[in-house]
């Protein structure tokens, strides 16, 4: 490569360093208008609704649901009918009669308990959350038009800037 400068090398160099030597000041700008941008945006707000539910319910009252019942019965059935035979054989037949007959009373005490039952009505309350939508318009930003050294700019803002704006001037040399 040889140690000559190419013309394109030169005036580049030059308008870098032109580049460089602008000068920044800040000065106020006249506002002409200023128009909000508005968007129609979807909101939704958590609302709990609740209500009432009633339904049957049966309770049962003295419901023991053991079956110690009906062996008690079995056994006492049974020592009675034993005490009744007079001979072996018929105390044999006595006491399993006893012990059929005094499970089936126990049973039927059991079953008589059990049967027992009331319906009554309960009420619950109920909740569930519920979303409430609705549109709204929602200012985004705006379009603030201004002028500056008799020439008007228009610029996007997140603000409402008020009467005047702060502009960034820069001063550069043209050769």
């Amino acid at each position: 490569m040889n140690n000559i400068a190419k013309p394109s090398m030169v005036l580049g160099g030059m308008l870098l360093a032109g580049v460089s030597l602008a000068q920044v000041d800040y000065d106020y700008a006249e506002v002409v208008e200023v128009r909000p941008i508005v968007q129609i945006v979807e909101v939704s707000t958590p609302q709990e609704q609740c209500w009432q539910e009633e339904y049957l319910v049966d309770r049962n009252y003295g419901r023991s649901g053991s079956d110690t019942p009906g062996i008690l019965g079995a056994i006492i059935g049974g020592a009675i009918g034993n005490e009744l035979g007079h001979h072996k054989s018929s105390q044999r037949v006595g006491a399993a009669v006893g012990a059929v007959l005094g499970h089936s009373v126990a049973r039927d005490i059991m079953r008589q308990r059990e049967g027992s039952s009331v319906r009554q009505v309960e009420t619950v309350e109920r909740c569930e959350t519920v979303y409430q939508s609705y549109e709204e318009e929602r200012i985004v930003g705006y379009n603030v038009t201004y002028n500056y050294n008799g020439q008007d700019y228009t610029v996007r803002a997140d603000r409402d800037p008020g009467d005047k704006i702060r502009v960034r001037v820069s001063v550069q040399p043209v050769l």
